[in-house]
């Protein structure tokens, strides 16, 4: 029975899910291979694609390499970068595939084949990282430890699929969600960016992960460095700790009670 938008508009967004789910399961390809990817997910991919720039892609799973494919072809549009593709074996991913000039595919536990990454990726290099294994609390927290290493300010690390028992009652539980929770919990320089999300339905609830730039994000770590800055070349005047410390708006109240202060002091001096 084939199921229509306009003939269920009532349909719960569980069920919705359900139908999604399937469509991507059983028929959902690009250039003609089977690929298991929701592309509202991939459509926020490329954004961040074009917004970062990455110098190298990591997509940990590959499964029959459509994806892979599709963000070598994101690279080809923009003339820069390369996708290094890692899963426990590659037996399912087509020669054109293998063959493609920005794609480099590493068989084995990802985890244990850090070292081989690191070696293909320069001290500058900007990263994304994409990741959509073994879907289990350890394994994934595990990677995220592993992976997290090499991203810089600013960059992201997507893990896929933690609509696992947060939208689909499917696959281990604890799965992604709950490793992504714990990750952040444990790393602050990394935040939850629920703006990707703004589909509403998205495969990856929590995924997306950025690498903060503190500097950008906190202006009291500008101030101090500024304030460290200026003590190298000379000592501060009491103004000017005033100025770095105390809101503008409260500085006239200061000068005001001074002002009262040695008001009353002359005016007592007088009477006496």
């Amino acid at each position: 029975m084939s199921i229509y938008m306009e003939q269920n508009l009532d349909m719960p967004l569980s069920e919705v899910l359900k139908v999604i789910q399937d469509r991507l399961m059983t028929k959902s390809t690009y250039f003609g291979i089977q690929t298991l990817k929701n592309p509202f997910d991939f459509w926020v991919y490329q954004e961040i694609i074009i917004e970062t720039k990455p110098d190298v892609i990591i997509e940990i799973g590959n499964y029959c390499g459509g994806s892979t494919l599709a963000l070598a072809h994101i690279c080809d549009l923009l003339d820069k970068g390369r996708v290094i593709g890692l899963d426990i074996a590659h037996g399912k991913v087509p020669d054109h595939v293998r063959k493609h000039h920005r794609i480099t595919f590493i068989e084995g536990d990802a985890c244990r084949s850090f070292k081989k990454v690191r070696k293909l990726i320069n001290k500058d290099d900007v990263v994304l990282i994409i990741e959509d294994s073994n879907h289990t609390y350890d394994n994934t927290l595990r990677v995220l430890e592993t992976y997290s290493a090499l991203l810089k300010p600013g960059c992201y690390f997507i893990v896929e699929d933690g609509i696992i028992h947060h939208g689909l009652d499917v696959g281990p539980n604890p799965g992604p969600y709950e490793a992504i929770e714990t990750f952040v919990n444990e790393n602050s320089d990394y935040e939850i960016d629920r703006s990707r999300e703004s589909f509403l339905i998205t495969w990856n609830p929590k995924g997306y992960l950025k690498r903060k730039n503190f500097t950008d994000k906190n202006p009291l770590i500008n101030k101090s460095n500024k304030l460290h800055d200026r003590t190298k070349t000379k000592k501060l005047s009491a103004r000017e700790i005033i100025k770095l410390f105390i809101p503008p708006i409260f500085i006239p109240m200061i000068r005001n009670l001074f002002n009262l202060k040695k008001f009353l002091h002359n005016r007592s001096l007088h009477t006496d």
